[in-house]
């Protein structure tokens, strides 16, 4: 399955970076930066439908998105055009992102920023912090309940937000079971890559209205945001849609409603 390949890939690199900076080193340098003040989960409280707009060249599924990658200039676009907040796929082999666009990313934004990868080692949590991110990425299905409470507590002692992503009704009840303050509902079942965006409108009334909901994948056009706006989603989180768009504030303009 695609998502045991993606877990495979991220232990290798993980073990590679161990090698570089151990896992004492990369500690010491994530709490010699100042505290962060959960700026992510912050701004997604903001009236109205956040919109978190992802940077990404590549996915497994669609292959090379965007052959031209000016991702400072793509990043500053969103920013510019309305974006609560940026997605950076850090991935490599797959996505083919790299930590070093959402660090370089860091230095032109002011928006908060979510780490966009698959998390299976602490490690990958210490180092999202040095290279500059206010999120990272918990997905449920890779994860088993208390390793999701663990890094929760990792991220809330760094200060950096927590995204934890679920698929099914039973993912949900373990997200809310280990106290997650961000749900994410991927409406792409990461074992098939399938896309339905009824399956966050249908989980939606599972998860209560003091635990900020966002909607992931599958987010095409002003009437799918109108549907889940209606349904009382807190934010979406939109990639292809954007990352096809030759005018991207044009295409999220659009995607509003403006």
């Amino acid at each position: 399955m695609i998502l045991d390949m993606l877990a495979a890939s991220a232990k290798k690199r993980v073990e590679a970076a161990k090698s570089a900076i151990s896992l004492e080193e990369m500690k010491k340098l994530a709490y010699a930066l100042p505290k962060g003040n959960f700026c992510f989960e912050n701004t997604l409280r903001s009236p109205g439908i956040s919109f978190i707009c992802e940077v990404k060249k590549a996915s497994p599924s669609k292959g090379i998105i965007a052959e031209d990658f000016p991702y400072l200039s793509i990043a500053c676009e969103y920013e510019d055009a309305g974006a609560a907040c940026i997605s950076v796929l850090t991935e490599p082999e797959y996505f083919k992102g790299s930590s070093h666009y959402l660090s370089e990313i860091k230095k032109v934004v002011k928006i908060p920023i979510l780490q966009k990868d698959f998390t299976v080692d602490e490690y990958q949590i210490y180092e999202a912090k040095v290279i500059g991110a206010d999120a990272v990425l918990l997905i449920c299905g890779l994860l088993d309940e208390d390793t999701i409470h663990s890094y929760l507590e990792i991220s809330d002692n760094l200060g950096i937000s927590a995204l934890v992503e679920a698929h099914t009704m039973k993912e949900i009840e373990k997200a809310l079971k280990v106290g997650a303050r961000v749900i994410g509902v991927n409406n792409r079942n990461l074992k098939t890559f399938e896309v339905n965006l009824e399956n966050c409108i249908s989980l939606r009334r599972f998860v209560p209205e003091n635990i900020l909901f966002v909607a992931e994948s599958g987010i095409r056009n002003s009437d799918d945001i109108a549907i889940l706006k209606e349904t009382g989603v807190d934010a979406v989180l939109i990639g292809e849609a954007l990352m096809r768009s030759i005018d991207k504030k044009a295409a999220l303009s659009e995607l509003k409603g403006e």
